[in-house]
């Protein structure tokens, strides 16, 4: 008999929450006249999406200079990249000997680790906050540096991206302005 009640007081509760608003969103969004949230779910702010390619602004040229460390760091070796020597260089514009020609990540084989951003010493890659990028072509999602270059420079004005090193050398400055004015000075 207790069994039995315990069966019933199951089902009531089990119907109860059958009309409850769904927790599930539909992907992609629809207009599903049950669900009162047509939009899809937000990403959130740490959220990493694909790698892209950062741009130096006040040179005008990728701060990637084609080394290949992310290349062989790749756990999926989806990257590939070839440099060329830089014209800004030899026209004193910049300090980069070398800058990148050509770059492809395949996005397919891409498992969004993040370790080429950590092993990157030019703060040239940056996990984007990009996540819808399918088609419907094979290799539609093999991406070159155009697009990456575009992807990075979208990701770096919507998130005010500063360079580590420029971070640092910030922090090292205003350390050092500070040591100065805590300095006693000598009096003659």
């Amino acid at each position: 008999m207790l069994y039995s009640l315990k069966g019933l007081w199951l089902t009531l509760v089990s119907t109860v929450n059958g009309f409850r608003e769904p927790v599930t969103r539909q992907y992609p969004a629809t207009g599903n006249i049950f669900k009162r949230r047509e939009e899809p779910t937000p990403v959130q702010p740490r959220f990493m999406g694909f790698p892209a390619l950062t741009w130096d602004s006040e040179v005008g040229e990728p701060y990637c200079t084609s080394c290949m460390v992310c290349i062989r760091n790749c756990p999926t070796q989806c990257m590939s990249s070839n440099m060329m020597d830089n014209p800004l260089q030899q026209e004193g514009m910049s300090h980069r000997r070398k800058i990148v020609d050509t770059f492809e990540i395949n996005l397919n084989r891409c498992i969004l680790c993040g370790i080429c951003v950590e092993v990157c010493n030019f703060d040239a890659i940056v996990m984007s906050h990009e996540h819808e990028m399918s088609t419907y072509q094979r290799n539609g999602d093999r991406v070159n540096l155009p697009v990456l270059l575009d992807i990075g420079r979208k990701f770096q004005r919507e998130n005010n991206w500063v360079p580590p090193t420029v971070l640092a050398k910030q922090k090292r400055e205003a350390e050092a302005a500070a040591a100065r004015i805590d300095a006693p000075e000598d009096s003659v």
